[in-house]
């Protein structure tokens, strides 16, 4: 694995540890993790629901990555997938 996929995995697991999860009324999940705007997930299990999240958080860096926009640092982790300081 490259210096930056490490990043990126170390990156999402700590998302994954800050994540709130909420029961909906229909029975199903949602997850969000503070800081990190737009970042959520939805499914009819909690271990679903994080599995999506997981998925969600590693797009929603590739993107902003992408597109030239800060990533922010969850509990000190700063990832940058093309190198641009």
């Amino acid at each position: 694995w490259s210096q930056a996929d490490t990043h990126l995995r170390e990156y999402v697991e700590r998302g994954l540890r800050k994540a709130g999860y909420d029961k909906l009324e229909d029975g199903s999940f949602v997850a969000e993790v503070p800081g990190l705007r737009g970042v959520l997930a939805t499914a009819k299990s909690v271990e679903k629901c994080r599995e999506q999240l997981a998925e969600v958080i590693e797009e929603w860096v590739l993107v902003r990555d992408a597109r030239g926009m800060k990533v922010p640092a969850l509990d000190g982790i700063e990832v940058r997938v093309t190198g641009r300081p």
